[in-house]
């Protein structure tokens, strides 16, 4: 038999969850699976109709229970958030485990690259969407274009996770489809990627001004975006040392990112700070975050006069979510950034029948015979519903079908901290995909 850990049930492990235990009914399969997670509600309700699996209410913190749990696996599939997947990582390494994230490889992760190596081990990270998806696709067009060129001179990808159109409802053109918290820290280590072969930065406080806008098709439209993190550490990993242009950025509806940058401009994303909610209202909170003291004009008007938000729209999607009503905002010691994150948990959530999207695009520029040729391709998911989105089958699904190629060992498994660019795993992870309707279309001009 097979042990398979997955450790995390979270909004972005529906589809993950289901199609491994789907997979393990095959007569071929012996498998065990068992899922942990803190929320006992939460985990019977993802195993509701699978009632061999089984679960682990576990603190992730408790760490005989997670090593007791680590060590009966043969692989363990890390849905966490992305600071505690060092912790399994480190009784992986202990118990000489495999391991798969779907998070970015953390300083702390990638120096465990040597000893996993040397014990024979696959901690595959960045195996989700955004990072993930991103990394295969992109890296099976590079191999494409490099059997007939070899100089690729620009590369630029976007991806965003935005509310689909039929259920797009609200101003901000945004509902969570994936962890709520990552949308307040969005942005805030700041940017750099390359640009006319300069290297770029962009600041928080920058992110969200004046953003530039793509076509992303007839169902997504045009979209603004934003760089994500550091594109520069991936020129070494794609081997694009050629391109004068790398960029990796966010996807966001054009009236998110105005709207964004306001709340930055009023300090209502700070996490670093502290405001005792006992008895205080949000006008209150509202009025120490902006200094309000001019009583001659409202507190709106404040507002827009001090941070120069003249549009009318902007003005409207910033009361849509009441920041100055007179309700009490609870007992608490909170940030203005937790604060912020209570009104959009409940403004921005997906009723059940709620569909969201997945819009991914890459552009790639490269010489042929002296010409510069284009190619674009681009790939549209929607959802289901609230609990069956296109951001949980995006994210959940090549850590599906990654986890059955090694315990079937139908691929050669890496070793080492790795991220999914190599041939051996792209290939098969992308062909099993396209069964699951994720799939890109390219253009070339």
């Amino acid at each position: 038999m097979t042990n398979i850990l997955i450790v995390g049930a979270g909004k972005s492990s529906s589809f993950l969850i289901l199609d491994l235990l789907n997979t393990s009914q095959k007569k071929t399969n012996h498998w065990n699976i068992t899922i942990a997670d803190s929320d006992e509600a939460t985990l019977l309700h993802k195993v509701r109709n699978f009632p061999e699996a089984a679960i682990a209410v576990l603190d992730i913190n408790n760490e005989p229970e997670r090593q007791k749990l680590v060590n009966w696996a043969d692989i363990v599939v890390s849905l966490m958030p992305p600071q505690l997947h060092i912790l399994l990582a480190k009784d992986c390494l202990q118990f000489k485990k495999n391991l798969i994230t779907s998070s970015y490889a953390s300083p702390e992760m990638k120096e465990l690259d040597k000893m996993a190596k040397e014990a024979g081990l696959m901690f595959m990270c960045e195996m989700g969407l955004d990072p993930g998806i991103d990394h295969m696709t992109a890296s099976f067009m590079f191999d494409s274009i490099k059997r007939v060129v070899s100089d690729i001179t620009s590369f630029k990808s976007y991806c965003g996770g935005l509310i689909a159109p039929e259920s797009d409802d609200n101003p901000w053109h945004y509902k969570f489809s994936w962890n709520p918290r990552n949308i307040i820290n969005a942005g805030k280590e700041g940017a750099q990627f390359l640009k006319s072969n300069t290297e770029v930065y962009v600041p928080y406080e920058s992110m969200f001004k004046g953003n530039d806008i793509i076509d992303c098709g007839d169902h997504a439209g045009k979209l603004a975006f934003y760089p994500n993190r550091d594109s520069l550490a991936y020129i070494d990993k794609y081997n694009l040392h050629t391109a004068t242009e790398f960029l990796r950025a966010t996807l966001r509806h054009p009236d998110f990112c105005r709207g964004w940058n306001a709340l930055i401009e009023m300090k209502v994303t700070n996490t670093n700070d502290s405001h005792d909610t006992d008895k205080l209202t949000y006008r209150q909170w509202m009025t120490r975050v902006l200094g309000y003291n001019n009583t001659n004009i409202t507190i709106e008007q404040f507002a827009w006069q001090k941070l120069d938000i003249t549009s009318r729209h902007v003005q409207n999607m910033i009361l849509w979510l009441d920041l100055f009503s007179d309700n009490l905002i609870g007992k608490g010691t909170k940030s203005s950034g937790d604060i912020l994150l209570e009104i959009l948990m409940d403004k921005w959530k997906m009723a059940d029948e709620d569909k969201d999207m997945v819009v991914m695009q890459h552009e790639i520029k490269y010489l042929y015979k002296g010409k510069e040729n284009r190619v674009v391709s681009n790939m549209v998911v929607v959802g289901e519903n609230s609990e069956f989105s296109a951001m949980a089958k995006t994210v959940g699904l090549p850590m599906s079908i990654l986890t059955e190629l090694v315990v079937n060992k139908k691929i050669k498994i890496p070793t080492g901290v790795l991220i999914p660019n190599m041939p051996e795993v792209y290939r098969p992870v992308m062909k099993r995909l396209e069964h699951h309707n994720i799939l890109f279309f390219e253009d070339s001009y």
